[in-house]
């Protein structure tokens, strides 16, 4: 194996894991979504973790494959900024810098990370219950 293990709950332990990094980078952009600065350089830009697919040596014949997260990376979009003279973090031009974060997109995302968490979880949850009959059926 090329560094993952055979077993699946293993493999569905890691998933539920990239899927929380995943949530919790969904909820930092969101509690920063009206988060305002002074600079466009210290202004908010929203994260998202990078995935990369980890195969066993013998993918192809065994279909074993979880996922990672290997790196977080904040977004490239435009920062917003508004002209607001009187505002205290404004620059010397007048202008404030709002965070990239779209929160639509952002819900949108959170319902999906939702989803393949739930559906991992019950894959975890019918594999044990597949394990446990097997089981009885030994003795």
């Amino acid at each position: 194996m090329a560094g993952i293990s055979n077993n699946q709950f293993d493999m569905g332990a890691r998933a539920l894991s990239a899927q929380l990094v995943r949530l919790n980078t969904i909820t930092s952009n969101i509690a920063n979504a009206g988060a305002v600065s002074g600079s466009e350089e210290k202004a908010y830009r929203a994260m998202k973790p990078v995935f990369e697919a980890k195969y066993a040596d013998d993918a192809e014949k065994s279909g074993v494959a979880t996922v990672d997260v290997v790196d977080i990376q904040k977004s490239k979009k435009t920062v917003p900024r508004l002209s607001q003279p009187g505002h205290p973090l404004a620059d010397k031009d007048g202008f404030i810098y709002l965070s990239n974060v779209d929160v639509p997109e952002e819900l949108v995302d959170m319902m999906e990370t939702s989803r393949q968490y739930q559906n991992t979880t019950e894959a975890l949850n019918t594999m044990k219950s597949l394990t446990m009959q097997t089981l009885r059926l030994g003795t």
